[in-house]
């Protein structure tokens, strides 16, 4: 899956509802809080954490990239 910037970056929780991974902020929230979701390989646990062109979202098994 990827996502395409509109901005210069786009929000970890944002990313997740986008693609539809999470129905809704507060379970965005939950997942990346619990630690089971992963950007560029490293455990993520920041809601707020701005994604970039070429970064990598991994959650429940699927793998979202991040392009301008």
């Amino acid at each position: 899956m990827e996502i395409k910037l509109r901005e210069e970056y786009i929000k970890l929780g944002q990313a997740l509802k986008a693609v539809g991974l999470c129905e809704s902020g507060v379970d965005a929230k939950l997942v990346i809080k619990d630690g089971l979701v992963k950007v560029n390989g490293q455990t993520q646990t920041q809601r707020g954490k701005k994604l970039y062109d070429g970064d990598e979202i991994s959650f429940d098994g699927e793998t979202v990239r991040i392009v301008k």
